[in-house]
């Protein structure tokens, strides 16, 4: 099977950032509106709780949604000394072409999450 492609979630992707900031800084500024602009749009808002597109939100460590065609999770965990890991996975692409897209997407919102984090 190549690589990114699974049997259940089909293509996807994930990449992830350590950064040197504690992981409640780091949940906080992507549930901000500055932080949901950077990674899901200009003037997004998360989905309410209750809406088919909210697919699991746990406070200061996961948001899980319905993106287009696909599922995308962002997670925020610690990592040794106080830091915290931020990650974003997205599931069920089209294809090989569309996983690399998303790739080279999720790579520049993270370079930009820490450039604004961590000046």
């Amino acid at each position: 099977m190549p690589v990114g492609l699974t049997r259940d979630a089909g293509w996807e992707i994930g990449v992830s950032k350590t950064l040197p900031l504690p992981v409640a800084t780091v949940w906080d500024f992507l549930m901000s509106a500055e932080g949901l602009s950077l990674w899901l749009g200009p003037g997004a808002v998360l989905p309410a709780e209750g809406d088919p597109a909210l697919r699991g939100f746990r406070p200061r460590d996961r948001v899980r949604l319905s993106y287009g065609e696909s599922v995308l999770q962002a997670t925020v965990s610690p990592a040794s000394d106080g830091r915290a890991v931020l990650r974003f996975h997205q599931e069920h692409l089209a294809s090989a072409e569309e996983r690399e897209r998303r790739r080279a997407h999720w790579k520049s919102v993270m370079a930009e999450i820490g450039r604004v984090l961590v000046p």
